[in-house]
């Protein structure tokens, strides 16, 4: 039997709860803003990122059952090998990496966007060339990158050491959120009938909404950082449901709150107009009536979000690399795991390089390739749903003659069959070309990269797969023989 490494159980409940409430806020509750107005109207948004709330809630009663049953790292690359097996297992893993290494990424430019909204003078120098109309400075460049440095030494600390600061980051920026909304009900500008007309003009409100809906598993990626620390909870796993429940419900209540409060500061339309060439939209909408004291305030904010989401991302690619290290699908040097802090360092600094090299092509060519990840992020949920689905029995007799069934639970096997069908829609927003949320062709041609790349690592990898019998892969992906 091949050697099985395990991660050490330090994290307490309420830095879980940090760590999936911070990563899905993370900076696009304070940098989008206004582009998702402009695409919906602002209760378009409201409407759609709340609704999507609710669909990850029903996604979350698999993950829940999932975790307590299965309370290892690796999340949905767990689970579709219980489900599915092995070749599922690495399509989920192959996306999932792709979709947490470019939420790292967005973090540290949004900090570089954020640095040059603040200080441009100093931080629009170094010009070096334009990528799809967006200029590339050095000194953006060394922001992004220190970021990225900073967080992936933070996060080989240790787990209790980043579990304890994402709790930090996050209270902050509840703090930050409320002092916007304060100032809003208290200064003599903003007013909610800013925000008519509820939808954009151009479209129905049904459009307006489904164009919101489909970002959901992009706006709520995080939430699902929970299975990926398993292993490493110092508590009961069946409490990880109800951590994912209140950190899906704070997050759509922040989106939200942002969303009203930002609309609210002029008549939208208007809004829009005025920062159609703004670096920064959101900031300006917040110094139109809070000076520069709105300015520093949402700083702060998107400063705890940008943080929060570098540190919660950095963690679970980290675990799930680990987990396919474990597991032989990737390199061994992936089931390494640091001689004092016992962390999969070797995935943190993978992680790292890899990203590194995304500021050197300029915001608007990430966002091809962020926008295209949602599709990875839907087709972990699906399978996570999937293998739920299997697990969960209509009746006692269908339980007593499955085998590896749960306990009969028709309300959870009809959730999970929900949550099935919402991955699918997701996916079909997101890839059928009459979508009102479909990807653009950039973003088409970097995923089907992504595919090509996955094929040929398989290819190239399977036969040592072969290697592995069905007992010892259970237990290196398990930690038992058998499911």
């Amino acid at each position: 039997m091949r050697e099985r490494r395990t991660l050490e159980r330090s994290l307490k409940p309420h830095w879980v709860w940090a760590i999936a409430f911070g990563s899905a806020i993370g900076w696009g509750a304070f940098v989008l803003p206004t582009d998702w107005i402009s695409q919906a109207g602002p209760m378009g948004v409201v409407i759609g990122i709340l609704l999507g709330a609710i669909l990850m809630m029903v996604i979350g009663v698999s993950y829940g059952f999932l975790i307590e049953k299965f309370p290892v790292t690796g999340g949905e690359f767990a689970y579709a090998y219980i489900g599915f097996g092995r070749t599922s297992a690495f399509i989920a893993g192959w996306f999932l990496t792709l979709g947490y290494m470019c939420v790292v990424a967005l973090n540290a430019s949004a900090l570089a966007l954020l640095s040059k909204f603040l200080f441009p003078g100093i931080v629009n120098k170094g010009y070096l060339y334009t990528v799809a109309g967006y200029e590339v400075y050095i000194v953006q460049i060394l922001v992004a990158s220190a970021a990225l440095v900073a967080f992936a030494f933070l996060n080989i600390k240790g787990a209790s050491f980043s579990g304890r600061s994402q709790f930090i980051f996050s209270m902050v920026l509840i703090g930050g959120i409320v002092l916007l909304g304060v100032g809003a009900m208290v200064s003599s500008g903003p007013s909610l009938t800013n925000t008519l007309p509820a939808f954009e003009p151009s479209q129905s409100a049904i459009a307006s909404i489904l164009t919101i809906l489909a970002l959901a598993p992009f706006a709520y990626v995080g939430f699902d950082n929970i299975p990926q620390a398993a292993e490493e909870f110092k508590f009961e796993s069946k409490k990880a449901f109800g951590l994912i429940i209140w950190s899906l419900l704070a997050a759509g209540l922040a989106y939200a709150a942002m969303i009203l409060i930002t609309a609210s500061t002029m008549p939208w339309q208007e809004l829009l107009l005025q920062t159609e060439n703004s670096v920064w939209g959101t900031g300006d909408a917040f110094e139109s009536y809070m000076g520069r004291i709105g300015v520093f305030i949402i700083a702060i904010a998107v400063s705890m979000g940008i943080f929060t989401g570098l540190n919660g991302f950095y963690i679970s690619s980290s675990r799930l690399t680990f987990a396919m290290g474990r597991a032989r699908i990737l390199p061994n040097m992936f089931r390494t795991l640091h001689t004092e802090h016992n962390t999969p360092y070797v995935g943190i600094l993978f992680t790292m390089v890899v990203c590194l090299i995304a500021p050197w092509f300029g915001r608007e060519a990430l966002l091809w390739v962020v926008d295209m990840s949602s599709t990875g992020v839907a087709i972990a949920y699906f399978f996570t749903t999937a293998t739920a689905y299997k697990y969960f029995c209509w009746s006692n007799k269908q339980a007593a003659n499955e085998k590896n069934a749960a306990t009969a639970s028709p309300v959870k096997k009809l959730l999970s069959l929900i949550g099935m069908v919402s991955s699918l829609s997701f996916l079909g927003l997101l890839l059928l070309p009459f979508s009102p949320a479909a990807l653009g062709k950039e973003s088409y041609i970097a995923l089907g990269v992504w595919v090509l790349i996955g094929v040929i690592f398989y290819l190239t990898n399977i036969g040592r797969q072969k290697k592995i019998g069905e007992q010892e892969l259970n237990y290196l992906i398990l930690g038992k023989e058998k499911i």
